[in-house]
């Protein structure tokens, strides 16, 4: 039985981290601020035996003892990062150098939660982990992306400097059950728009493309990437290379939940990224890794997941 922390763990990737290391006999350190985590996202199993919650902000030092740690806290929709800035990167930098200091500390393996927006609005398509990327450094969505892009290089300068045991994986699009209804991602966006008979807002002219990963499917990344050996760190890209455009997206949603919801066009937001898509060789090679969940049986468990949130009292 391994002891793991998982900071972000009440969030929508970390609880279903949490879920999953459960399920394969850890024992769990969920730590979380609840600033866009949430406890419903963990009460089926918060009284598991093996199951501990600790409200904390990791951008101040954390002292526990731990085998593994998965970094995973930062808000990640543009509503809630652009929300607060300043803080987005406080949790993304100091965070890193308070969970690498933990790790220098107690000798744990540790892996990074990183994003796809290192690599901005990229001019590669699609995006193999040797692109630099094309980041605006001053732009709204530059808390995010430059934050994540200097946890980078926190976790590889900490790898050099120190030896430690590090995993970076890029993450693309995720989406399935415990999305927060409310949180500005184009999955949920729609899905919610569609359930409630509201039209389906598409910003542009919906052709900007984006692969959309299933949750399951990216857990089971995550997993598998923490247990390489010691001398593969990544960044590894973590995605589903499927490709769609936002316009396709919407027709599906709409197809899917039966709604009578037309779509409206809207103007792009600044800085919105016109191509997102993953080259996953790595992931196939290193992970033994590849998604599984098809877009159409993956929107079915998340439009469920949404309807019963919708009518709940």
């Amino acid at each position: 039985m391994k002891r793991i922390l998982v900071t972000g763990g009440a969030g929508f990737l970390g609880s279903h981290l949490c879920e999953r290391l459960l399920n394969d006999g850890n024992e769990v350190l969920c730590v979380d601020n609840f600033y866009t985590g949430r406890r419903s996202n963990i009460v089926n199993f918060i009284q598991k035996p093996f199951f501990e919650v600790l409200r904390h902000d990791v951008c101040f030092p954390l002292y526990v003892e731990v085998d593994e740690i998965y970094n995973l806290a930062c808000p990640a929709s543009p509503i809630h990062y652009q929300f607060d800035p300043v803080q987005t990167t406080k949790t993304s930098v100091h965070g890193a150098i308070n969970m690498l200091g933990l790790a220098k500390r107690v000798k744990a393996r540790i892996m990074q939660a990183s994003t796809s927006e290192v690599y901005g609005d990229p001019k590669i398509h699609p995006q193999p982990e040797s692109y630099w990327g094309n980041v605006n450094p001053v732009g709204y969505r530059s808390c995010y992306d430059e934050g994540k892009r200097c946890a980078e290089t926190l976790f590889f300068d900490y790898k050099r400097q120190h030896n430690l045991r590090i995993k970076v994986a890029r993450i693309f699009n995720t989406y399935g059950p415990r999305m927060h209804p409310d949180d500005g991602r184009v999955v949920s966006n729609f899905i919610m728009q569609a359930l409630k008979g509201k039209p389906i807002t598409v910003y542009g002219k919906g052709r900007q493309t984006r692969s959309f990963c299933y949750v399951d499917d990216m857990i089971d990344g995550f997993i598998r990437l923490m247990a390489t050996p010691d001398d593969f760190t990544g960044p590894v890209n973590l995605g589903n290379p499927t490709e769609f455009t936002i316009l396709e997206l919407a027709d599906k949603v709409i197809e899917l939940t039966g709604s009578k919801s037309k779509i409206v066009f809207k103007d792009l937001p600044y800085d919105d990224p016109t191509q997102r898509q993953p080259r996953i060789a790595l992931a196939k090679k290193t992970l033994k890794w590849k998604p599984k969940v098809n877009l159409q049986d993956g929107l079915k468990e998340t439009i469920e997941y949404f309807r019963k949130l919708k009518n709940d009292p």
